[in-house]
């Protein structure tokens, strides 16, 4: 029996290679269940720190990544970001990104998300900075018909303080949502189906939109 109501909030970081194993299930979601899907960033990598300090760290992680999920890592992104010598590693500028388009449209969130990882583990763009994030910020409300200046974005991405409060406002309320969860760490959906809640994480948001998708109708 479906049920009537159906709510969805996805907690996550942009720069979480975990998140980004997760994203054609969250690309096959948002497509289904868009309208009752709210994207929750939880701030986890917004304290800026040197790439150099995770580097290494991180190639490890990425390659196990790839190894359980099939998602992609490129040269390009080893070489251009993580090498990157005056890198830094903050995930401030796509999280004020996400809330800016999100005013204007929440279904561009998880757009911007996926267009965002795919240029960063993909393309080796590096998505700490306001300009790079700016560009595909740009793209993405292109495809959707809204005007976007990419350097007026990239200043707001900077110094926009009323874009600064509200991005760590949400970010707050995020983190007090996920401490109910029983699982720790991202990414993990909740979904309230008639609002009785289910937490779902690991397998179901790494094998692709259909096995989620599945999960989610059984559940109803």
């Amino acid at each position: 029996m479906t049920s009537q109501t159906l709510e969805l909030q996805y907690f996550f970081d942009p720069l979480c290679g975990w998140c980004y194993a997760s994203a054609p299930a969250l690309t096959g979601l948002a497509e289904r269940h868009g309208n009752a899907l709210r994207m929750m960033p939880i701030g986890l990598f917004m304290l800026p720190r040197p790439m150099a300090s995770i580097a290494e760290h991180a190639w490890q992680n990425d390659q196990r990544i790839t190894t359980l999920t099939g998602q992609r890592f490129s040269e390009a992104y080893r070489l251009k970001v993580l090498e990157a010598g005056d890198g830094v590693f903050d995930s401030t500028p796509l999280t004020r990104a996400l809330t800016a388009l999100g005013e204007q449209d929440a279904a561009l969130e998880p757009r911007l998300l996926h267009a965002a990882q795919l240029a960063r583990y993909v393309d080796g763009v590096d998505t700490c900075r306001a300009e790079a994030v700016a560009q595909i910020a740009m793209e993405i409300a292109q495809d959707a018909g809204l005007d976007l200046d990419t350097a007026v974005f990239a200043a707001r991405l900077r110094e926009d303080s009323a874009l600064a409060d509200t991005t760590t406002r949400r970010v707050a309320l995020a983190q007090q949502a996920m401490r109910v969860l029983p699982a720790g760490g991202v990414p993990q959906l909740l979904a309230r189906i008639d609002g009785e809640p289910h937490v779902i994480a690991g397998q179901h948001l790494y094998r692709g939109p259909q096995q989620l998708l599945e999960h989610i109708q059984a559940l109803r």
